[in-house]
């Protein structure tokens, strides 16, 4: 029933897909925690920049975002990301374009974090001689993470989905080998079930995860 899959990497595909979530997964959070810290500084220009970038940004569909990234920064621009092969350059490419993308969505889940934190314990580590820094860094995004697990997750799993549009510059994760397979092989329902049930696995897991542990650490007020 399955003799379809004889002479296609699947599980190497689908070992691509989880790298690319991985990495900028990775990525989107360092990023996207910066862009927060921004968006609530007191310094104006900092809060425009971040405030500016996440518009923008979240109202571009990925897949212009990633197209550019290889026509516009590869082909126009030269940049490699220091590979000399097409296959990693095209990867690394993705996963940049990817935490670029994704660190909008990341800067807004924290964001709703940081409004679940009282006012008065930011106005009492001033008090106390804390600089934003160290009241961001040592108070407001312990209680923002905690109370941002599940907007979180759900940008993670979105991360999964979204890097089926790397295909789109030829990076052979689990998206571009099921067009191939579809084009070469006649059960075109079956290698549709296989990949969306390849999803799911990667994906549900993870949610329902993600999902107990933001009940389990919930910050009781």
């Amino acid at each position: 029933m399955f003799d379809f899959l004889q002479g296609y990497d699947v599980l190497g595909a689908f070992w691509t897909t989880v790298q690319l979530t991985v990495f900028a997964a990775l990525g989107s959070l360092v990023l996207g925690t910066l862009l927060a810290a921004m968006r609530v500084s007191p310094v104006p220009l900092m809060r425009g920049f971040g405030t500016t970038y996440v518009n923008i940004v979240r109202n571009i569909p990925l897949t212009v975002i990633i197209v550019f990234s290889s026509l516009g920064l590869a082909d126009i621009f030269g940049v490699t990301m220091g590979a000399d092969d097409f296959k990693v350059q095209g990867f690394r490419l993705a996963v940049l374009s990817l935490v670029g993308y994704h660190a909008a969505f990341v800067c807004e889940a924290l964001r709703s974090g940081i409004n679940t934190v009282p006012v008065g314990q930011a106005e009492a580590a001033r008090a106390i001689g804390l600089g934003f820094g160290q009241t961001l860094r040592l108070i407001v995004l312990p209680q923002a993470f905690r109370s941002a697990i599940v907007p979180l997750a759900n940008v993670l799993i979105a991360l999964t989905k979204n890097t089926t549009v790397a295909a789109a510059i030829g990076v052979a994760e689990a998206a571009s080998l099921m067009k191939t397979m579809i084009e070469n092989e006649a059960q075109t329902v079956l290698i549709a079930a296989v990949f969306a049930f390849g999803f799911v696995v990667l994906t549900l897991p993870t949610g329902l995860f993600l999902g107990w542990l933001g009940k389990r650490l919930a910050v009781k007020r």
